[in-house]
């Protein structure tokens, strides 16, 4: 008996998802245990740069902050609001994420260049740029005899 189209795409689909199941168990099966990377955008404006990264549902003291070596680092935690039993659909992640945005442009050296503020599920992290500063420059006076 001949199959028609229709049962021939199916196949292959369900073979590709068994194959793909099978060698990329994390990309269609996400492990709670895994480390997460939350969307981000970087931007810069004349005088800072700006970091966004959508987190929602976190609570305070559930996330930090570190700057090192221009590189900004952002890791937390998200909890999982209930164990569920079976899950019909799982697209939300929880449990561990972190972030890192390496800042090529030099940044003022002080905390009181940089702001943090946590609003409606995203971080927004304003990091100011260092300004050019004139360098004064002495001359000596080569005398003469």
């Amino acid at each position: 008996m001949k199959q028609s189209y229709d049962d021939e795409v199916e196949w292959i689909q369900a073979e590709v998802n068994r194959v793909l199941t099978e060698t990329i168990p994390g990309r269609w099966r996400p492990e709670r245990s895994s480390i997460w990377h939350p969307p981000t955008d970087v931007y810069e404006t004349d005088d800072s740069v700006v970091v966004i990264i959508e987190i929602a549902g976190l609570k305070q003291g559930s996330y930090e902050l570190t700057l090192s070596n221009r590189t900004l680092t952002v890791r937390g935690q998200r909890q999982d609001p209930a164990d569920k039993l079976a899950y019909h659909q799982m697209e939300i992640r929880y449990g561990e994420f972190r972030t890192q945005v390496y800042l090529p442009w030099p940044l003022r050296s002080t905390d009181q260049g940089i702001e943090a503020t946590y609003e409606d599920g995203f971080l927004r992290v304003v990091l100011a740029k260092a300004q050019p500063r004139r360098i004064p420059i002495r001359h000596k006076r080569e005398e003469c005899e």
